[in-house]
């Protein structure tokens, strides 16, 4: 690795995960607070569904797997589960479990883009924006696909406790250098690197709705709804609803 690759690898991966860190939650916040109008999903199911229904389920459940997986299995620190699991079972836990969702929001992913392109009503009323992100995230899917022959390649789950490593200390503010990550294959990096990028064009996108989506939760636990009557300064009983034949 010459000075250039050292520079580059060094501020991918110690810089980087920072600033798209701050864009995102500060793009974030900007956008909830100076454009709420823009802050939707921009659903097109009015306009078309049949492709929309198999493909928003399989992407969505897929991806939602995927998500709390990287997060759970990234951020978990090896002590919590090393007296019940080793590295190795966990990274073929891993494998099987996350290229089962990833094929399974592969296709969804892959029928929402063919559904966006070739249906002349959707692509007439959709921005560029919208088929960009999707490319994005199926370009995304992809290299976590191609991740899983080189997975299998080393079934010991060191490179699996590398990741780990790198995304606690970036977690915890003590990235370092990240030179645990040079030895490891090309599309582990370029996904590494691709996955921080989606975060930093997220404000950006129609991905914000993802906030209203874990928000909510907080919907169950709303304060009673209080209603009162328009009618003010009226006598007991008076504002209700006069039956027929009463009178006035």
């Amino acid at each position: 690795m010459n000075a250039f690759e050292s520079y580059l690898h060094t501020f991918l991966f110690s810089a980087y995960p920072y600033i798209c860190m701050v864009v995102f939650l500060m793009g974030s916040l900007a956008r909830y607070d100076r454009d709420q109008y823009t802050w939707k999903s921009d659903s097109s199911q009015l306009l078309r569904t049949g492709v929309l229904r198999w493909g928003s389920n399989m992407f969505h459940v897929g991806i939602l797997f995927l998500f709390f997986g990287h997060f759970v299995g990234l951020l978990t620190p090896h002590w919590v589960y090393e007296s019940f699991i080793t590295p190795a079972n966990k990274q073929l836990v891993a494998i099987t479990a996350g290229g089962i969702a990833g094929f399974v929001c592969f296709i969804g992913l892959s029928l929402l883009i063919y559904r966006r392109v070739f249906d002349p009503r959707i692509r007439l009323t959709s921005h560029r924006t919208d088929l960009a992100i999707l490319i994005i995230l199926w370009v995304q899917l992809t290299l976590g696909l191609i991740t899983l022959p080189f997975s299998l390649s080393h079934t010991d789950g060191s490179v699996m406790l590398v990741l780990s490593d790198w995304a606690q200390r970036v977690f915890t503010f003590r990235v370092g250098d990240a030179a645990g990550l040079i030895p490891l294959a090309w599309p582990y990096k370029v996904h590494l690197v691709l996955g921080m990028t989606i975060f930093l064009l997220f404000p950006f996108s129609r991905l914000v709705h993802v906030w209203s989506g874990f928000a909510t939760v907080f919907y169950l636990f709303r304060p009673q709804q209080v209603v009162r009557s328009r009618r003010l300064n009226v006598p007991a009983g008076h504002d209700q609803p006069r039956q027929p034949g009463a009178s006035v």
